[in-house]
């Protein structure tokens, strides 16, 4: 779970980056959530958008490429998202601290 001072963070970052996942007419389909796990291959962050012509809520669908991807939703802003999945082995991105309890 992502803090808004993290996902504050995450969105500045994302402002340079064209959309890579793309939820066409058909929905979320295995072939996006296929996009969104390969994209995540070699990226943390992956900005996403939904087309115009999608009956579906477009925080919905980015609920369901975020949730079957495996990766974390950190925004909806109008037709786009964005979404976050560190590396594994060595994230590249370094998110700032949560606060512990016992700092609170």
């Amino acid at each position: 779970m992502l803090t808004s001072k993290q996902r504050a963070y995450l969105i500045g970052l994302s402002n340079s980056l064209d959309p890579i996942v793309q939820v066409g007419m058909q929905g979320v389909t295995p072939e996006v959530v296929k996009s969104a796990e390969e994209a995540f291959n070699t990226h943390e962050l992956v900005k996403g958008s939904v087309q115009k012509n999608v009956l579906e809520d477009v925080r919905s669908c980015a609920e369901m490429v975020a949730e079957r991807s495996r990766a974390e939703l950190v925004t909806v802003i109008g037709r786009k998202f964005i979404m976050y999945k560190p590396f594994k082995d060595k994230p590249v991105i370094k998110l700032p601290r949560q606060k512990k309890a016992a700092d609170e």
